[in-house]
This record gives structure tokens, C-alpha cells and sequence, in this order.
């Protein structure tokens, strides 16, 4: 007695592929992003063709990011401050309060909150602007002009956006470390010179230039990611509006991804001190 085999399910055929699609255009699209963050990189030398979209961008971006950066270091370095002051206090060691406070704030807090301002107050901007330029077919009609769109509008951004970045993280290492000086030398009793002696004193000038090597790439990340969203969505407000969404989310991922790579080369190059 032969039994026939039931034809496989076309639902389950498309649910089972699914996930591969999704794979291949998040490969192609990574793709994609690095082929613009490459040509946009090529011209740079060229900087007559782009150095005024630099200046208005730089100044764009100064401005909106200045006062979120200050309000969000603030407040972290004085809850850094006080929530390792009091662990210090404990152990008996509050004097070093203000090196852990300014060595996190150095290493690892500053260029992440500069990158995350830059992708979320500035790239929202900057995808919205090139998405409004994608519907009205302006990209296109540099295309047809014989202008790269590449060139004149992503190069002056991924610049302006990596050096407010380094700017931005140097006003955030300042900030954190006001908020961490008033708790700990104000609130909790530690003198000035042991607050900052024990940051002095745990800091390399290594750390620095890793600091601003990571601000000034993820500023880079910010805005090769918020360019390539809005030159790439749907040619309705809808589609603008989504790739806003997406160019913050994919932001994040790359920037929180890059920094443990950077992270992890420079520890193991470079072992803390004890």
C-alpha cells in the first residue's frame, strides 16, 4: 500500500527563506555602506568642491550637539562619582574616586556619548535631509550633471561629523569631570588634589589618542550610516521617516561594535597599569 506525500507547503517554503533574504540584503546593504564610505574618502583631497557644505555642516552639527552633550556628561560624571565614591568609602580607598571617575570617562564614556549625540541629535538631520533630497530627485539630477553626489554631499558630512565628534568628546571628558568633582570633593569630602592626583596618575597619553581616534571614527560611522540611509529609502515620507529609525539603530550597532574591537586590540597592545 503506497502513501502519497503531501506537496510541501509554499507558506513554509517562504517562512524558511525568509531569514536568508533578510541576511542577504543586510550583506548587501553593509556592503554597500562601506563602497560609499570608500568613495567618499577617495575625494577628499579634493576640498574646494566641498569645503563650504563642510562649514555649514560643521556648524550644523555644533549646534545641536553642544548643549545635549554637556546635559548628558554632567549628570553621568557626578552619578559615576557618587556611585564609586561610595564604594571607594567602603573599601577605604575614596581618594581614588576621581581617577576611576575621569579613566572611564576617558577611555570608554566620552567617545560613546559623543558618537550616540552625533547619531541621534545630528544623523536624524542628516538622513531626513538627504531622504528629502532622494524624493525630489536631486541626487539624480547631480547624476545627471556629472556631479557625484558621493563626493559633494557624503564627503563634507563624514568630516564634519568626525571632527565635532573629537570636539564633543573632549567637552564630554570636561563635563564628567565637574559633575564627578562636585560630588566627590563637594558632597563626599575628598580634597581636590587626591581627586585629581589619582586620575593623573592613572592616565597614559596612549589613552587619549585612542580616545580621540575612537570619536573621530565614530563620528565617521555616524554619518557614512545617516548619508547611506537617506540616499537609499523609499521615495516617500514614510520612507524617510523609517530610514531616520533605521540609520539611529544600525548607528548604535556599529559604533558599540567597533568599540570592542578597538577596545580589545588596544588592552591587549596595552595592558592597564595596576
Amino acid at each position: 500500500m503506497s502513501v502519497s506525500s503531501s506537496p510541501p507547503s509554499p507558506h513554509r517554503s517562504l517562512t524558511g527563506r525568509l531569514p536568508l533574504r533578510r541576511a542577504h540584503r543586510g550583506a548587501v546593504s553593509l556592503g554597500e555602506l562601506f563602497a560609499i564610505g570608500l568613495e567618499g574618502l577617495r575625494r577628499t583631497w579634493d576640498v574646494r568642491s566641498w569645503f563650504w557644505e563642510f562649514i555649514e555642516q560643521f556648524a550644523f552639527l555644533a549646534r545641536v550637539t553642544t548643549l545635549p552633550v554637556i546635559l548628558v556628561a554632567l549628570p553621568l560624571g557626578a552619578t559615576v562619582a557618587l556611585q564609586v565614591g561610595d564604594l571607594a568609602g567602603q573599601l577605604g580607598a575614596q581618594s581614588a574616586t576621581g581617577g576611576a571617575v575621569i579613566v572611564g570617562l576617558v577611555r570608554e564614556v566620552a567617545p560613546m556619548a559623543a558618537a550616540l549625540i552625533i547619531a541621534g541629535a545630528g544623523g536624524s538631520a542628516m538622513t531626513a535631509d538627504m531622504g528629502a533630497r532622494n524624493i525630489r530627485d536631486e541626487l539624480a539630477a547631480m547624476e545627471v550633471m556629472g556631479v557625484n553626489p558621493v563626493h559633494r554631499l557624503v564627503t563634507p558630512r563624514m568630516w564634519a561629523a568626525s571632527i565635532v565628534s573629537m570636539m564633543l568628546a573632549s567637552l564630554v571628558i570636561m563635563s564628567g569631570a565637574v559633575g564627578g568633582f562636585v560630588f566627590n570633593v563637594l558632597l563626599q569630602g575628598v580634597t581636590p588634589g587626591a581627586y585629581f592626583d589619582g586620575a593623573l596618575g592613572m592616565l597614559r597619553v596612549s589613552d587619549l589618542f585612542v580616545t580621540l581616534l575612537k570619536a573621530w571614527l565614530f563620528g565617521l560611522i555616524a554619518a557614512l550610516v545617516a548619508c547611506h540611509k537617506g540616499m537609499n529609502c523609499a521615495l516617500s515620507p514614510v520612507g524617510v521617516g523609517r530610514a531616520v529609525n533605521q540609520a539611529t539603530v544600525v548607528a548604535f550597532m556599529l559604533v558599540f561594535a567597533f568599540n570592542y574591537i578597538i577596545t580589545t586590540i588596544y588592552y591587549l597592545a596595552y595592558p592597564p597599569e595596576v
